[in-house]
């Protein structure tokens, strides 16, 4: 049955994938020739625009020793560091071993990991809500709008298979394989600080039941060892990158380069964000549905380590994003939302049409897809805004 499931998820996430494909390939043919593309624009030009000329960049040449500054201003420009090593070193790593260029290479690499973390996606919600929603809930989030990007050369698909990976070991009390998955977000993808709230959790969960199940020293030091690494993941790279460039501050000098003002501002992007009254009613209207479904007696089955990581995830959204276009692409590790959206979190309920908001989800991600990858992923010069 196991096996079953399993090829039930990878036929779906690629018959999505091959949407994706096709979807890239034709309009690949209305992308200008810019320097990311080359003179012919093709699928692979459109795998390797915006982030990806970044990962191109230290897959072929590393970070930079020093970080660049402007002449004038002094001021750090935009740069290598700003990006997590973990994609673009495995790239890297498989370039030299087939001799093949980064577009190809990169994209897929990105393809195939995005077929693991919909294993790993499925298996996670399987043993939470069962193979039926579980299988859904992979399609939707195959079908969604954004998910091309789990096919280009970005770090979604590594940091999604990473993420339920940790959410599968942490739910099972796998202390020390959590604590090795956070250490690899933190190199992969800035998402990592939110896990220490998840692990906190999962460890006070642990010890109010020890009395019943009682907790050994090997086990205690593996659940602290969890923890730890888990905070630790977060201010990994950015020690890495204080060091190799030389700059305590070199991290933050390097993220502030791509936020208006030049330099990182906590909160400060929604702030003013929401001082227009209609992003304030439309910012506390999705914070409020986001709130409702995850703790709604509708979220019960996803369990407390999946609803804690949503919340989680939400506030360090807004602490440290801004709401910008890229935002779309962020929210793709709150897929756990998506079995509370077809109905699948009730733990004494069956799910109720199901598969009509399945289908109903599915096609509103495909034609999502054809507005985000025409509006987002295509480039039109001189400037555009990132998908």
């Amino acid at each position: 049955m196991r096996r079953t499931f399993v090829w039930r998820v990878i036929a779906a996430y690629a018959l999505c994938r091959m949407f994706s494909v096709l979807l890239l390939t034709v309009v690949s043919r209305y992308q200008a020739p810019v320097d990311w593309t080359g003179p012919h624009p093709n699928y692979l030009s459109m795998t390797i625009l915006w982030d990806g000329f970044w990962y191109r960049q230290v897959a072929e040449f590393g970070y930079p020793s020093a970080l660049p500054v402007d002449a004038l201003t002094g001021a750090v420009q935009e740069n290598a560091w700003a990006f997590y090593p973990a994609f673009p070193m495995m790239s890297r790593a498989l370039m030299n071993l087939t001799g093949l260029g980064f577009p190809v290479v990169g994209s897929t690499l990105a393809l195939l990991l995005g077929f693991g973390a919909a294993v790993v996606m499925g298996l996670l919600l399987r043993g939470k809500v069962g193979p039926g929603v579980a299988l859904a809930a992979v399609a939707v989030f195959a079908a969604c709008p954004v998910s091309p990007s789990l096919q280009i050369a970005y770090t979604e698909s590594l940091a999604i298979l990473l993420l339920c990976g940790f959410l599968w070991a942490i739910s099972k009390e796998r202390w020390i394989l959590t604590a090795g998955l956070a250490l690899l977000i933190g190199l992969t993808r800035a998402l990592a600080l939110p896990l220490a709230i998840v692990a906190l959790v999962a460890g006070v969960l642990r010890w109010r039941r020890r009395a019943q199940d009682p907790i050994s020293t090997r086990e205690g030091w593996s659940a602290l060892a969890a923890l730890g690494s888990s905070g630790a993941a977060g201010l990994l790279w950015p020690l890495i990158v204080s060091i190799g460039a030389g700059s305590p501050l070199a991290y933050t000098d390097t993220m502030g380069a791509w936020s208006v003002g030049g330099s990182v501002k906590l909160l400060r992007p929604w702030i003013e964000y929401v001082a227009e009254p209609w992003n304030a009613v439309r910012v506390a209207s999705a914070l409020a549905v986001i709130v409702a479904m995850t703790v709604g007696p509708w979220a019960e089955r996803l369990g407390t380590e999946l609803r804690t990581w949503i919340l989680a995830y939400t506030g360090y959204v807004i602490l440290v994003d801004a709401p910008s276009t890229s935002l779309f692409r962020h929210l793709l590790p709150m897929f756990p939302l998506i079995v509370v959206a077809i109905g699948g979190g009730w733990r004494e309920r069956l799910p109720r049409w199901m598969a009509w908001r399945t289908g109903f989800l599915i096609v509103a991600g495909l034609a999502g897809q054809v507005w985000w990858v025409w509006a987002l992923l295509r480039f039109v010069p001189p400037s555009d805004f990132p998908p």
